[in-house]
């Protein structure tokens, strides 16, 4: 029951950020989701979320983010030079590891550019179109677990996520496809069925690669949620990791 309510609770505020909120607010609401999610991946990957470097981290995270949200051009080589700087300070002056100053650096690009991008979606194909995005990963996250427990034999990936199976991925590629296909005319009245399937075979690859990701960190830490901030459902991290990998690929669709 806790798990039904936290999670239709979280549903019902995502829908009414979306409808709702004035654009700047749905911006300041993506920068504060994504240095949620931002926090929780520094604790994954063994970082003192309270030292200076990873403050900095969560800073280029929210200012990544931020700029990413804009709709159009967005200058991504000082914000690439800024994280690469301070990547070359933290190895050559603070004396941390290539892969522990590497997994700060991923950070901003991992969270803070997907999610000022589902921001930007907003704004350049409007609030349909940011549900379209959501609804087909929902669709494709059910469709998997309930294809995996009636048909699941094989493992998708057994050393990363055992419950897995090839054939709920199949059955969650299938019904979000088709999902997207459908849905996708009312939204995109122009668009092309075939077209239309293909972003919907795209975003659920890219979905299931995002949860693979996320399970990945996880099992190599040694934990099984991101955190206990939602009841039932684990973190913000583990909320949106199909998300963070759709996201850009569907943004890029918009702007085509």
């Amino acid at each position: 029951m806790t798990r039904v309510l936290s999670g239709a609770a979280l549903a019902a505020a995502a829908l009414a950020a979306i409808l709702f909120l004035p654009f700047t607010a749905l911006r300041l609401v993506s920068t504060a989701v994504a240095l949620l999610a931002a926090r929780e991946y520094l604790e994954i990957v063994h970082q003192d979320r309270r030292s200076p470097g990873a403050l900095i981290v969560l800073a280029l995270v929210a200012v990544v983010c931020w700029q990413f949200s804009m709709p159009g051009f967005v200058d991504v080589l000082w914000l690439l030079l800024a994280a690469l700087a301070w990547l070359a300070i933290e190895v050559l002056f603070r004396g941390l590891t290539v892969d522990r100053a590497s997994a700060r650096f991923l950070a901003p690009w991992y969270i803070g550019m997907p999610f000022g991008m589902l921001a930007a979606i907003h704004a350049v194909g409007g609030r349909m179109a940011t549900l379209l995005l959501i609804a087909t990963v929902i669709v494709s996250d059910t469709a998997q677990y309930y294809s995996g427990r009636a048909f699941g034999k094989r493992p998708l990936a057994p050393t990363i996520s055992p419950k897995k199976t090839i054939e709920g991925a199949v059955g969650g590629l299938i019904a979000a496809s088709l999902f997207m296909t459908a849905a996708g005319r009312m939204v995109f009245p122009v668009a092309r069925p075939v077209s239309l399937f293909l972003l919907g075979v795209t975003i659920v690859a890219l979905g299931i690669g995002g949860d693979l990701f996320e399970s990945r960190l996880k099992r190599v830490a040694g934990i099984k949620d991101s955190s206990a901030l939602i009841p039932g459902h684990g973190g913000m991290l583990d909320r949106i990791d199909a998300l963070l990998f759709a996201t850009p690929a569907y943004y890029l669709y918009l702007q085509a």
